[in-house]
């Protein structure tokens, strides 16, 4: 694999991947009724910001500042992996977390939406699946994707002094 190659798939990755993942919350948000805790949107903060990486990334890809900002996309998965690990063991018990509760947006009279606002714990899983949660599918999925971003760009830097 080129230089130019490993690169491209860097890239391709630091894109695609959080995209996948923020579209799965989204479906999961809104298509199953899984409204996100206060920890669940401070993983999503660091998709959005490797998807903003990326872009920029691309849109320079021929300049190493492109190769820069595909590097701190893969940071910004990583973050996102360290948060998920965070919050699954908020999840599992393991440690204790934010002691606050988050609520879905506030529409009409306040007090009253307030008050009928469901309640969303940073210490219960909405959801797992073969007893892992989505937390904890974002720390596997995040970890591996950001270890691919920055395998790529090694191997590429590599090819490219060789």
């Amino acid at each position: 694999m080129t230089a130019a190659h490993s690169r491209h798939a860097a890239f391709v990755i630091a894109l695609a991947l959080p995209l996948v993942l923020i579209a799965c919350v989204y479906i999961a948000q809104y298509g199953f009724g899984l409204p996100p805790c206060e920890m669940c949107w401070w993983q999503r903060y660091g998709h959005f910001a490797a998807i903003g990486f990326a872009l920029a990334g691309w849109s320079l890809r021929k300049s190493s500042a492109g190769t820069t900002l595909i590097a701190l996309a893969g940071l910004a998965i990583g973050v996102s992996a360290g948060i998920g690990l965070l919050h699954a063991g908020v999840e599992y018990h393991w440690w204790t977390g934010p002691t606050a509760c988050s609520t879905t947006r506030i529409e009409g009279d306040a007090l009253s939406a307030i008050m009928n606002a469901p309640l969303v714990r940073c210490d219960t899983a909405a959801w797992t699946l073969v007893g892992v949660s989505l937390a904890g599918y974002n720390f596997l999925v995040s970890s591996l994707g950001a270890l691919a971003v920055y395998g790529l760009l090694v191997r590429g830097s590599r090819s490219s002094a060789a």
